[in-house]
Order: C-alpha cells, then sequence, then structure tokens
C-alpha cells in the first residue's frame, strides 16, 4: 500500500497544490486521483503565471480569446474557470461520495469577484479563496452567508485560524437564522514552512524547522477544540459541517532536510493537507506517517522565545509579506498575461 493511501485512510485529505493545462490533458491528474489518492486541488496566481508564462498548452486558447475581444483579467479568468471546471468534475465523483466534505478545487480571486466568479463556474465543488486578514473576515462571513464555499487563507497564527474560524462560524448561524441550508463547504488554510524560511535565519541549529509545525500544532489544538464546542455542535445538530483545517505550504525549503518533513508531522484525521507535486510524488515513493507523539507546540515556541525570536513579531512579517505577494502575484500575473498577447499577436 502506498503513503498517500494510509494517509488517506488514516484520515487525512491529500490535495495537490497545482492545476496546469498540460497537468489535465495529459492525464497526469486523473493519475494521481487514482493512484495517489489525491482528493482535491488547490491553486494560486503564481501557478498559473508560471505555468502560461512556461508552456504553450494555453496559446491556442490566448490567441482565440484574444480575436474575441478579450484581454487582461477577463481573458485569464476565462482560462482560469477552464482549467478549474475540467478539474472540478475530475473531482465531482468523489465530491457526491462524500456528500460534500472532499472533492474541491480551490481559486484565488479578490473577495469583490468571489460571488460572480463562483457563478460564472458553475461547479458546486468550487472554493473561492479569501485571505483570512483582518479586512477579509467580513467578506470571509458575507461570502458563506451568500452560500459561497470559501478557503480562507494567507492564516499564519492560531489566532488569526481561530478569527477565520468564527467568521465561518457567524456565516452559518446567519444562514441557519434566515431559514436557510447551512451546509456550506469551507476550509481554513495554515501556512507552514514559511515561518522556519524566516525563523532559521537567525534560530539555533537545533531549531531548525520546527516553528511551522509548533505553530500548526497550536492551530490543531485549538481546532480540535473548537469542534468540541457548543457553539459549533449546535450549528452541526441543524446540518452544517466542520470548516476543516488545512496545511497549505507544505513543501520542504531546506535541502538538509526531509522532503517529506511536513507531511509525516501534520498527518491528522479530518485535516487537508494540500501537497506540491514534487512533495506528493516523494511521499507516495518513501513517506511514512509519523508513530510517535510530535513535541509539545507551546514548550517549541517557548523554546524559539528563549533563543531571542519574537514570535510575535515573526507573524506580523509572515502576514505583511503573504499579503504583499498575494498583491504581486496578480500584477505579475496580468503581466504576463499581457506579454503573451502581444508576443501572440505579433505571430
Amino acid at each position: 500500500m502506498k503513503a498517500t493511501q494510509k494517509l488517506h485512510e488514516f484520515g487525512q485529505s491529500i490535495w495537490l497544490d497545482n492545476i496546469t493545462r498540460g497537468l489535465l490533458a495529459s492525464g497526469t491528474l486523473q493519475h494521481y486521483i487514482q493512484e495517489l489518492s489525491v482528493t482535491g486541488l488547490t491553486s494560486n496566481p503564481t501557478i498559473f503565471d508560471h505555468a502560461i508564462k512556461n508552456s504553450k498548452d494555453y496559446d491556442d486558447a490566448i490567441s482565440q480569446k484574444l480575436k474575441e475581444g478579450k484581454s487582461g483579467e477577463r481573458l485569464f479568468f476565462e482560462l482560469a474557470i477552464e482549467d478549474l471546471q475540467k478539474a472540478a468534475d475530475l473531482f465531482r465523483p468523489i465530491h457526491d461520495r462524500t456528500d460534500g466534505v472532499d472533492g474541491w478545487v480551490s481559486l484565488e480571486v479578490s473577495p469583490l469577484l468571489a460571488k460572480d466568479i463562483h457563478a460564472r463556474a458553475g461547479r458546486p465543488n468550487l472554493f473561492i479563496k479569501i485571505p483570512g486578514t483582518k479586512e477579509g473576515l467580513p467578506a470571509i462571513e458575507e461570502a458563506i452567508f451568500s452560500g459561497i464555499p470559501i478557503n480562507a487563507t494567507l492564516l499564519f497564527s492560531r489566532a488569526q485560524y481561530v478569527a477565520a474560524a468564527e467568521a465561518y462560524l457567524r456565516g452559518i448561524e446567519r444562514r441557519i437564522a434566515a431559514g436557510l441550508n447551512p451546509n456550506i463547504g469551507s476550509v481554513a488554510s495554515l501556512f507552514v514552512s514559511r515561518w522556519d524560511v524566516a525563523a532559521d535565519k537567525t534560530a539555533p541549529e537545533a531549531l531548525y524547522n520546527r516553528l511551522g509545525i509548533a505553530i500548526a500544532g497550536q492551530a490543531l489544538e485549538s481546532y480540535r477544540l473548537l469542534l468540541s464546542q457548543p457553539r459549533w455542535q449546535r450549528i452541526f445538530n441543524e446540518g452544517a459541517r466542520a470548516q476543516r483545517l488545512l496545511w497549505a505550504s507544505t513543501g520542504t525549503k531546506d535541502p538538509k532536510a526531509s522532503d517529506t518533513l511536513y507531511i509525516e508531522a501534520l498527518a491528522s484525521p479530518l485535516t487537508v493537507n494540500t501537497m506540491p507535486e514534487a512533495t506528493l510524488k516523494a511521499f507516495a515513493d518513501h513517506g511514512n506517517i509519523a508513530e510517535v507523539p510530535p513535541d509539545r507546540p507551546d514548550e517549541v515556541i517557548a523554546k524559539f522565545a528563549h533563543a531571542g525570536i519574537n514570535v510575535d513579531a515573526l507573524q506580523s512579517q509572515l502576514l505583511a509579506e503573504g499579503v504583499a505577494s498575494f498583491a504581486k502575484s496578480w500584477n505579475d500575473l496580468l503581466a504576463c498575461i499581457a506579454s503573451k498577447s502581444g508576443t501572440l499577436k505579433a505571430a
């Protein structure tokens, strides 16, 4: 039995953090579903930027849309929706079999476009990503209340995760009060490896690659606690489901560390791990689910504080960088679309 199947049977959903037209056309994604227990997919502007820039897979479609007078953001969303519709259709049997627990694909857009893009895609198993920042929380609540499944992204701490979970909960409670169906899917995406990239610049070697897992451990503790509380159990009694915790940024960045480090450390039931393609293959090849209990998160974080690392300040830095990266990725993608369009027009 492959390690990916063992992880799936352990109770964690394996999602792929990648989408390209080539991945779909070649049958590779279907292979990952059938052979590596992949049950969902996440995407972002950077993924599309690289795919469009580094292949010819999109050239014919871009040329056709240019002839139709489309350009810029409108052109991109048509490309992205086409890809995500195909991926969503591949995952639809999983979505139906699990009654909407699994089998999702995820697209990152501005909160202002969430309702329109979800409607245009026309797939029930599409998440719209909205950053779980202070400014994004009201948008998450409103989207959930409107019946739009949401991936609350850019989470870097337990406190941020709890705030995103509460935004989801408020949206569901409002639906119940309005007599609406409360069964609206959602995940909350906590970024992991970026913690270690930042902390290991100044941390002692004994603490390398430990902070991200500890931060995730704190969020997991809060996740389990929240789901056991009466307020959540009341919405479950009305037909709502849990907003699952999702581990993002789980590719190992340190070349000296195991390439399956974050997958093995974060195996936990009723969660999701979205993996880069290389990490998925590595885990399928030689991964293992840890049989020893992980270090206590608070104790590990205290060691970083003792070493002079201000974890709260680091979290603020990571969030600011994440928001800036979110904006930059869109600008880079639109520049890529403009460049590719110019090249194809001139050809």
